[in-house]
């Protein structure tokens, strides 16, 4: 089973290029489940989209916390599962979302007790680039969702990542551009014995 990790900002590209790449691995004939947080199909998860909408540090805290037992949950309940491939959208780096220290903290907490993988992609988009992309796209924003929170949210994010093994992607690029970059890192193997199957869980 490999398991791959697609995290970045709001507005990065991060569930279009994870539905491109769980159609393009199930093209080659493998198994794979997709899980995109926070998720909908439990409380956690919708209490972390319910405080991604409200304002104040309790709101903040909150929704990270939530954001946080709906990844564990997601870990407990799918990653045993026998799956050819398995995609997490948003993982790690959702701690880069708290105020530092609790950022760096949570992030080295969470690294030593859930897996993770060789194949772990930070979508680097610009921030001015995210937002503009949320304006055009959204009729209502989150609280993260502006210029000095992706600001703060990118350069608290870049540094995890420059302590684990992430790579790092230009996400300002056409999305084309970023599928070929995942894909040539990601040996995808063919073979016609592999089941077709898969799940998505959002």
């Amino acid at each position: 089973m490999d398991f791959i990790v697609l995290d970045g900002l709001d507005a990065s590209g991060k569930s279009t290029q994870a539905l491109e790449l769980y159609k393009f691995i199930r093209g080659q004939g493998n198994t794979v489940l997709l899980r995109i947080h926070p998720s909908t199909d439990n409380a956690f998860g919708g209490k972390a989209r319910q405080f991604l909408y409200s304002n104040g540090k309790a709101a903040h805290f909150a929704a990270a916390l939530f954001y946080m037992i709906d990844v564990i949950r997601s870990i407990l309940l799918y990653s045993w599962r026998r799956y050819d491939f398995i995609i997490f959208v948003r993982y790690l780096m959702g701690t880069a979302y708290l105020p530092a220290p609790l950022d760096r903290i949570a992030y080295h907490f969470f690294a030593a007790v859930v897996p993770t993988s060789q194949h772990m992609f930070f979508l680097d988009v610009a921030p001015s680039e995210a937002e503009r992309r949320l304006r055009e796209s959204r009729e209502k924003l989150e609280m993260f969702e502006n210029i000095e929170e992706l600001e703060r949210a990118r350069v608290k994010a870049l540094s995890l990542a420059s302590l684990d093994k992430w790579t790092i992607v230009n996400a300002n690029q056409p999305m084309k551009d970023v599928q070929e970059v995942i894909r040539k890192l990601l040996p995808v193997p063919s073979s016609a014995l592999q089941g077709n199957s898969v799940e998505i869980s959002t």
